[in-house]
Order: C-alpha cells, then sequence, then structure tokens
C-alpha cells in the first residue's frame, strides 16, 4: 500500500477523532455559559445563525456547478434534520448538562453509537449478517459501549485525584445527590435519540442532495429560524436574554456555531457517505475521555473511579465496533473490485456494432 492509500484509509479516522476535540471544548464552554446564565434558546440560535453565516459563502462558491435540484422532499427532509438537531437535540443537551454536567453529559452521549446502529438496522441502512464476524463484532461493540456508559451512570465510587487535581475544591455538591439529576438524565437521553435519528436522516439524504456543504448551510440557516420562534415562544418579546457582549457568551455561540454545527455538519457529511452513520458515531467515546479531563481541569468536576472504568469498558467495545465497520468497508471494496469491467471505447463499440451487422 502505497503513502497516498494509507492517507486516504486514516483520513476518515482523523477527521473523526478532531471532531471529538472540538465537541469537546464546546461541551465545556457551553456548560460554563449555562451555568453562568446564559439562555440556552438563544444559545441554540446564535450558534446556528453564526454557523449559517460561516458555511453559506464556501457553499455558494464550491458547490454552485454540482449542487443538486432542490426537491419538495428534499425540503422536507432538510426541515426534519433542523428539527432533530438545532431545535431538539442542542435544546435537550443544554438543559441536560445544566442539570447534570459536561463529562456526565458527553459519558451518557456514548450510547449514541448503539442507536444508531439500531436505528439503521431497522431502517435497513446498516446490513447485519448474525453468522459473520464483522456483524457480530459490531453487536458486541455496541453491547459493550453501552454497558460501560450505565457503568458510568450508575456507580460512582471514590473520587481519584489527578496531578491536575490535587488540592482543589469541587463546585457544589454531590452530582448524584442533586434534586434534578434525573431530570437531567431523562432530557439527554432524549437528546441521545434526536442525534442518532438526525445522523441516520443525514446520511439518507446524502443520497439524493450530495452537496455537503449547502446542506449544512441550510440545516442550520432552518435550524435558527425554529429555534427563533421557540424562544420568542418560551421566552416572550423580553430582550434581556437576547444580549450578549463580548464575553464568554459570545466565544460559545461563535465557536459551537463553526465548529459543531458549520464544520462538523460538513465534516461528518463526507465521511458519512463513504463509511455510513454507525461509524461516524462509533467515536463518540473519545469525546467522553477528553470531556472529563477538560471538565476536571476548567469546571473542577470530578472524575469517580467509576468513569475510569466505565471508560476502559467503552474503549474495548469502541475498539470491536470500528473493527467490524473496517471489515465492512474491505468487503464492499473487494466486492466493488470485483464487479468492475475495462470500459468499451468509443470506437471499439462502433466496430463492434458494424461487425454484428455484417455478420447478420
Amino acid at each position: 500500500m502505497g503513502f497516498v492509500e494509507v492517507i486516504t484509509t486514516l483520513k476518515p479516522y482523523a477527521f473523526m477523532v478532531l471532531l471529538q476535540f472540538g465537541y469537546s471544548g464546546m461541551f465545556v464552554i457551553s456548560v460554563a455559559s449555562i451555568k453562568s446564565g446564559m439562555n440556552h434558546f438563544v444559545l441554540v440560535v446564535y450558534r446556528n445563525v453564526i454557523a449559517a453565516i460561516v458555511i453559506a459563502p464556501f457553499a455558494l462558491y464550491f458547490e454552485r456547478k454540482v449542487r443538486p435540484k432542490m426537491t419538495l422532499t428534499t425540503v422536507i427532509k432538510i426541515a426534519a434534520l433542523a428539527l432533530l438537531e438545532p431545535v431538539l437535540d442542542q435544546n435537550l443537551y443544554y438543559m441536560g448538562a445544566n442539570l447534570t454536567s459536561a463529562s456526565f453529559a458527553s459519558a451518557l452521549y456514548n450510547m449514541i453509537p448503539a442507536m444508531t446502529f439500531i436505528m439503521a438496522i431497522i431502517l435497513r441502512v446498516e446490513k447485519l449478517t448474525i453468522k459473520s464476524r464483522r456483524s457480530q463484532a459490531k453487536i458486541a461493540g455496541s453491547v459493550v459501549t453501552v454497558i460501560g456508559a450505565l457503568l458510568m451512570i450508575l456507580y460512582k465510587g471514590p473520587v481519584v485525584e489527578f496531578f491536575w487535581s490535587k488540592g482543589r475544591s469541587y463546585h457544589g455538591a454531590s452530582s448524584s445527590q442533586s434534586s434534578n439529576w434525573l431530570t437531567g438524565t431523562l432530557f439527554l437521553l432524549a437528546s441521545c435519540v434526536c442525534w442518532s435519528g438526525f445522523y441516520v436522516l443525514q446520511s439518507n439524504t446524502l443520497e439524493s442532495y450530495s452537496a455537503e456543504l449547502s446542506l449544512a448551510t441550510l440545516i442550520c440557516l432552518m435550524g435558527a429560524m425554529m429555534s427563533s420562534v421557540v424562544t420568542l415562544a418560551v421566552e416572550g418579546a423580553n430582550a434581556k436574554p437576547w444580549s450578549i457582549g463580548w464575553d464568554m457568551r459570545l466565544a460559545t455561540a461563535v465557536y459551537s456555531g463553526v465548529i459543531c454545527s458549520g464544520i462538523t455538519y460538513y465534516v461528518q457529511g463526507i465521511v458519512m457517505k463513504e463509511r455510513g452513520p454507525v461509524f461516524v458515531t462509533a467515536f463518540n467515546p473519545i469525546c467522553m475521555i477528553i470531556t472529563a479531563i477538560l471538565g476536571s481541569i476548567i469546571l473542577a468536576e470530578q472524575i469517580t473511579l467509576g468513569s475510569v472504568i466505565g471508560a476502559v469498558i467503552i474503549v474495548i467495545g469502541l475498539y470491536a465496533l470500528i473493527w467490524g465497520k473496517s471489515k465492512d468497508q474491505a468487503s464492499q471494496s473487494s466486492d466493488t473490485s470485483a464487479s468492475l469491467q475495462l470500459p468499451v471505447a468509443a470506437t471499439d463499440s462502433r466496430k463492434l456494432e458494424s461487425n454484428s451487422r455484417h455478420s447478420k
């Protein structure tokens, strides 16, 4: 395998790992902003407006000749995508993370690969052959990932001290003692379902509307409009929640919009066209580990023994799931290569037709 082939093979993995770093930063700074008083409905609106403004020029220029025609079906799908992710998922996540913690929220999001895998099987996006090792690995990996996430949720254990957290005091009481913990968990679970549905629907939409930048722009634009309606309905005509200055709130909106909406929708769309929605969500556990460390450093959140053990189990499940997906990709590549035939040149084609008429 040459250097170019190696880079091509590793590119989807590198993209997804980098996206997890981007999400980890968003998890931490968004929770810090919301806990300091920022309205999460307003944050969703600003986030998607900024994302649309940043991505739109690239979509207009780079996809001006390849952008498919807009159909009613595509419009409905884009509206559903905007409802699932910018409106429902983002607001549910912010509400749940505000009632729990950034590290807990990112840990619970490790259920997304399993949820997406189940949805993909039900909708026949993902093929499953029980007798094949790759399918067994994907099933086992999904189950192990959920077990690891459940362990992090149900078992706390003693606090694990790291060199950066020694001697620091943690903010507030233990998260498990919070009266709103259960409500926050339910919000986060609902957010996971919406996000999984978004991945599957995005994969389906890209089959007929294969313009990743344009699709990302339209999702953010429509999501911003829908979120504005929701915010006005909840907050009324009060202008106070909408006011932000040159502070952490603006930085949160810009970072979340550019990195976690605009760029993320585009990059995961590219990877999804090649590897499918299950591969994209399989990297979520990496985000959990990064967020737990950043949350401990920046927000002084606790890292417990249950979180560490659960993280190890989740990584094992992640490896099994990715291994199964890599075998799927290798199998599809070999099938495609076997079915390819050399094209017939136009001159050769005319000669064959002429010989056929003469023989008759």
